[in-house]
């Protein structure tokens, strides 16, 4: 797991570069095409997304503990983060779609399109983790002793937590 996470922060660190590398040779453009964005919006998914990991960071907190059940119920609230960052989103994107705002409007709204579906993605294979590893949490799969799923888990979910925060300034934000 840890190689596919750090083969995933890779991907994602060159997307950053060229959106980056980009950016500095359409500064104009960027900066007002970031402003017709909504930083609500953003700011919101971004608690939801840190408030997600703190649920997580209980849930590895409870199986220490040997509380399958306390996990679950940790990675359960995670998941209702989660799903809420996806609610959003789709809010988000639906708006631009009704405003016939597409990844060919601009380079710009390329970026954020594909960037912001490309994080989606991750967040709903982190939830479909999560879920897996609450299920079999709450079936008393794992111990004190023996909990690495739920650590694994949590790993990949802290990635795409980070990835966000990286990724919420980087398009709501710098100017």
């Amino acid at each position: 797991m840890w190689c596919f996470i750090l083969a995933e922060l890779l991907v994602f660190g060159v997307f950053f570069v060229v959106y980056a590398f980009t950016r500095n040779h359409h500064i104009e453009l960027f900066n007002a095409s970031q402003q017709e964005l909504d930083r609500v919006s953003g700011a919101i998914n971004t608690v939801l997304l840190v408030t997600s990991s703190w649920f997580v960071v209980r849930a590895v907190d409870e199986i220490r503990r040997g509380r399958n059940k306390g996990c679950a119920g940790w990675l359960a609230a995670a998941m209702g983060c989660g799903a809420g960052f996806l609610v959003l989103k789709m809010v988000e994107f639906g708006a631009k779609a009704a405003a016939g705002i597409s990844m060919s409007t601009n380079t710009f709204y390329m970026f954020y399109l594909f960037l912001g579906f490309f994080h989606f993605m991750h967040v709903v294979l982190g939830m479909v983790i999560l879920g897996a590893v609450a299920l079999k949490a709450r079936k008393g799969g794992y111990s004190a002793a023996d909990h690495a799923g739920v650590e694994t888990g949590a790993a990949y979910w802290h990635m795409v937590d980070l990835v966000w925060i990286v990724l919420f300034p980087l398009i709501y934000i710098l100017h």
